[in-house]
């Protein structure tokens, strides 16, 4: 009572703004840039018989309006927008669907160096959030951690970043959780070749004996 009191009052001051577009909205997302963007939607789920991962469930094409904003949310310092992300997952049923069918929320982990610099770990803010708004899912950031500040994948072909990103991860904290028979749900932004959610599902691998699936935003 006294949470949602307070989020009221902070909204009356600072209302919410459209995480694309910039202006004053009751929504972290207007309903013009909500229409607009519609059209990079694809919401698929596919299905992997050779990764750590069994499904991966996206919801836009990595292009245009959507690359330029995950970019901005990334790397130009503009954490706010992870508000408006949660938001276009929210309202997306098969979506809600999907993540629901989970126990577990792991976002993908980035190095320390790079969270210093950086500030934030998009991947964390929107899994934390998904994590209030879902039916019980618990929110696990504590478990997985990135051993190794490797080049970005973002700078390399296929083949270079499936051995770049070998042995990156680590177990931290495995006996915060008893995962052996949740549902582990891996959260990511962009999924391009997969090689960085599936080497977060080898190490989770080790905990459960349930499905492992990975959630991004957008698909290269």
């Amino acid at each position: 009572m006294i949470i949602n009191l307070l989020e009221g009052a902070l909204n009356f001051i600072f209302p919410p703004v459209c995480g694309i577009c910039g202006k004053t909205d009751d929504k972290y997302i207007c309903s013009k840039c909500f229409d607009r963007l519609k059209i990079y939607e694809k919401v698929k789920t596919d299905t992997y018989e050779d990764k750590y991962f069994k499904t991966h469930f996206w919801i836009y094409e990595y292009k245009d309006e959507i690359r330029k904003r995950i970019i901005d949310y990334k790397f130009n310092d503009k954490s706010y927008i992870f508000r408006t992300f949660v938001e276009l997952i929210e309202s997306n049923s098969k979506a809600v669907e999907y993540i629901n069918s989970f126990d577990v929320i792991v976002p993908v982990p980035i190095h320390k160096k790079r969270l210093k610099q950086r500030g934030y770990n998009q991947c964390e803010l929107i899994a934390k959030a998904l994590s209030k708004s879902m039916v019980n899912l618990t929110y696990a950031n504590k478990i997985l951690i990135k051993k190794r500040n490797i080049t970005p994948q973002s700078t390399l072909n296929k083949a270079e970043r499936t051995s770049n990103i070998q042995g990156a991860y680590q177990l931290l904290d495995a006996q915060r959780y008893d995962l052996k028979s949740k549902r582990i749900l891996i959260f990511d932004d962009i999924y391009t070749t997969g090689s960085t959610v599936n080497e977060c599902a080898k190490v989770l691998r080790k905990l459960t004996n349930e499905k492992i699936g990975v959630f991004t935003l957008a698909k290269d």
